[in-house]
């Protein structure tokens, strides 16, 4: 069994304890108790957002992400996410334009969904599990690292 798979198992076993744990968080508070809930209905939602976020993926990770925010006006909105304060929301619409069709459409594919469903669904869960993997405000310079590497920090969040 994979790393891949052994985050997914622990994300869906937990999932249902999670779930009734985040309770009234959900999907509105976004981050890890989101990701619990959506990985129970869609477990390739995992593997598609820690390709976004990782150096690997499709928009060059962190620092290729937080670009592209701040070209689309937005650079307050990932400043909140990564700093210590309240996290601003993001709707789906913006966070399309945030990424572009090429990596949208990609993250779709690997949902099974269309790119609306996709942005809107990353939209719910991308604000908190950013603020969750940089702890006390600080991210990484160089970023999250790669793919594989984000799943060991993710497993590790679900252990405690």
């Amino acid at each position: 069994m994979g790393l891949l798979d052994s985050v997914l198992g622990a994300v869906i076993n937990n999932a249902s304890q999670g779930a009734h744990a985040a309770g009234a968080q959900g999907a509105a508070g976004g981050g890890l108790g989101a990701l619990l809930g959506m990985a129970a209905q869609n477990p390739q939602l995992v593997q598609a957002v820690m390709s976004l976020l990782s150096n690997d993926g499709p928009v060059g990770g962190l620092p290729g992400l937080v670009a592209r925010f701040q070209q689309a006006g937005l650079g307050d909105v990932i400043a909140s996410w990564l700093g210590n304060g309240a996290n601003q929301a993001i709707s789906g619409e913006q966070l399309s334009q945030v990424l572009g069709s090429g990596p949208l459409s990609q993250i779709a594919s690997q949902l099974g969904m269309g790119t609306g469903a996709a942005a809107g669904t990353l939209a719910q869960v991308l604000p908190g599990l950013v603020d969750q993997l940089s702890p006390g405000g600080k991210a990484p310079q160089a970023g999250f690292g790669s793919a594989q590497d984000l799943m060991g920090v993710l497993g590790g969040m679900l252990q405690k």
